[in-house]
């Protein structure tokens, strides 16, 4: 579950960003940058990360504040399911990323196993959408959505990418060490049981 600090400090800059966005008065615009500010100092308090990366990242946005959302693409093969290396932290995930401007969440799915794994697939059905907050991720600045696709080879080799270095297929009982900010051992485990039961329903939470 989330810190509740950071809870608030992600309630407290939505509010403001919203608020920038619509406010027409001079006095309540500079109260709504004072929230702003006040998100960005205690992130910076709490984290230890520098004021102005957390503008860059954190505080930049602009327009009515809304989550955002990261595709997980669900590969199976002979019931083991489809992970990469990710370089950033020498774990493994579900190809995936985040959502792109122009594309549908099946598109995302596409694009991201074939330049993450070399395999191209067809995505089937939606599995599940999760808030991350509601799962054993490390803190994070943002709220998130996961939406988890089924899809199915068509084509491709294994063939690590920009952000992979490398391209396997695991049993669920042999799962490597997971790259929990994308993706946990629960929420894969979920996945196996859809694997397993195809009439299994979608879940959102």
């Amino acid at each position: 579950m989330e810190l509740k600090w950071l809870e608030w400090t992600k309630q407290i800059q939505a509010i403001a960003q919203t608020g920038l966005t619509y406010a027409k008065d001079v006095y309540d615009i500079e109260r709504y940058e004072a929230l702003r500010e006040m998100s960005i100092e205690i992130l910076s308090e709490y984290t230890m990360v520098g004021e102005e990366k957390i503008t860059l990242t954190f505080a930049s946005d602009t327009g009515y504040a809304t989550p955002k959302v990261d595709i997980r693409a669900v590969v199976f093969h002979q019931d083991r399911i489809l992970l990469v290396r990710e370089k950033i932290d020498g774990a493994w995930s579900l190809p995936g990323g985040w959502a792109d401007i122009g594309l549908s969440p099946s598109e995302v799915a596409v694009k991201e196993v074939r330049e993450e794994s070399g395999y191209t697939v067809k995505p089937l059905r939606l599995l599940a959408v999760l808030d991350k907050k509601f799962h054993n991720h490390p803190p994070e600045p943002y709220h998130i959505y996961k939406m988890f696709i089924q899809c199915e080879i068509v084509g491709g080799d294994a063939q690590t990418g920009i952000e992979t270095s490398a391209v396997d297929f695991f049993e669920e009982n042999n799962l490597p060490e997971l790259s929990v900010e994308r993706n946990t051992l629960t929420q894969l485990q979920l996945m196996f049981e859809y694997n397993r039961d195809p009439n299994k329903k979608i879940i959102v939470d």
